[in-house]
């Protein structure tokens, strides 16, 4: 059993054996540091496997003949940061349809597939995706709520000794991504560039999406502005939350809603250290937003999940399409939740089975007939019987 700090990931290896079981080809998608490496090697211990990282310089050699090398594996073939030889691909395609033994690869990615040149046509219908995240407070437990909030689910945020050497932690993860990952990538954009590019995106936590307006304070043309967007979401650091259209006679909003999808590295960003400075910050409530949606969407990775947002401001932060019922869900960082004509229109409109406001109190209690205030670990709980 794998444990990092003492926090059991039991369910994502389950999901990892799983997918193993019925597919050739397993990838572990996640951005950096957030334990796939880790768990990739609890399962190597299990199965007959050998471990390539393509960061070793040695490992990377013994790929001079790719297909012949790993031809000449047998087992379960682990091959971690995949992303920096794309040109693998097409022979773990090769090999998986070639191979009628017991032989498997379990490939570890830290950029989305659209992302990583030739991959989704290479591999598409032999591959099972597994998305890996930080830790989230079904892994840490309730008393935990504000610790994980403040630093992030980054294993070495979350796990550091101080909340000063979570932050150094933070700031390191981040200058490495910009100056080193992201170069990796074949992307040419200078590191104080989308520094600030993402810098802004944290004091936009939370809002619509507005191209134009972010093109206009960076200087740039629209299309820039979406292709830099697009390549924070597909390395994980950005969560891009799509609108839901209904069909009422509403002009509603068609553009998604921007998140940065860890809290702790959103605080870093802001210059959040401490809860006492998150408590006094503008960004309090956009935060909590956040923290919330991340949570819920890291467990309920097969629910549909979207925003929905109308011109004349009714508006609920997130809609999840739940066995045949639709749920809303309000973020309200404050200890009286009340209804708001927002929550009835929602209600109403989009004809809702459910309306939970999520907000930091410790009671869950009924508002009315159909909206409920309830605290997010709760909530967590609820989720795992899907409501």
């Amino acid at each position: 059993m794998i444990l990092l700090g003492m926090i059991e990931r039991k369910e994502y290896l389950d999901q990892i054996r799983t997918a193993l079981g019925r597919s050739k080809v397993t990838a572990l998608l996640g951005p950096r540091q957030c334990g796939k490496t880790t768990i990739a090697k609890e399962i190597s211990r299990q199965y007959n496997s050998h471990f390539l990282d393509l960061e070793s310089p040695s490992d990377r050699s013994r790929l001079q003949t790719p297909e012949i090398y790993l031809k000449s594996l047998g087992g379960l073939i682990i091959i971690d940061e995949i992303q920096f030889m794309p040109e693998l691909f097409p022979i773990i395609r090769v090999l998986s349809d070639q191979h009628k033994g017991t032989g498997r690869f379990l490939i570890l990615g830290s950029a989305s597939p659209d992302l990583v040149k030739n991959t989704s046509e290479s591999l598409a219908g032999r591959v099972e995706f597994v998305d890996l995240h930080g830790f989230n407070l079904n892994e840490t437990g309730k008393a935990t709520l504000q610790k994980l909030w403040l630093r992030g689910g980054f294993p070495l945020s979350y796990l550091s000794a101080t909340n000063a050497d979570s932050l150094a932690w933070r700031e390191g993860f981040i200058r490495t991504f910009l100056q080193r990952d992201i170069p990796q990538l074949g992307i040419g954009i200078p590191h104080t560039v989308l520094r600030r590019f993402w810098t802004m995106l944290a004091h936009s936590h939370g809002q619509i999406l507005n191209s134009s307006q972010l093109a206009k304070s960076m200087g740039m043309s629209d299309k820039t502005i979406r292709s830099y967007v697009d390549i924070l979401s597909a390395t994980y650091m950005v969560h891009q939350l799509q609108p839901w259209f209904s069909n009422i006679r509403k002009r509603q909003v068609k553009s998604p809603k921007i998140y940065v999808t860890d809290s702790g590295i959103l605080h870093s960003l802001l210059g959040i250290n401490t809860m006492d400075t998150l408590f006094g910050h503008p960004q309090l409530g956009a935060s909590w937003e956040g923290f919330v949606i991340e949570q819920i969407s890291r467990n309920t990775p097969e629910v549909e999940s979207y925003f929905w947002s109308t011109y004349s401001g009714a508006e609920i932060d997130l809609l999840l399409m739940m066995n045949g019922k639709r749920i809303g869900i309000e973020c309200k960082f404050t200890e009286t939740p009340k209804p708001t004509k927002s929550m009835y229109i929602a209600l109403k409109d989009l004809e809702l089975s459910k309306l939970y406001i999520i907000y930091p109190g410790e009671e869950h209690y009924p508002v009315n007939e159909f909206i409920e205030a309830i605290p997010l670990p709760d909530f967590m709980e609820m989720l795992k019987s899907r409501l």
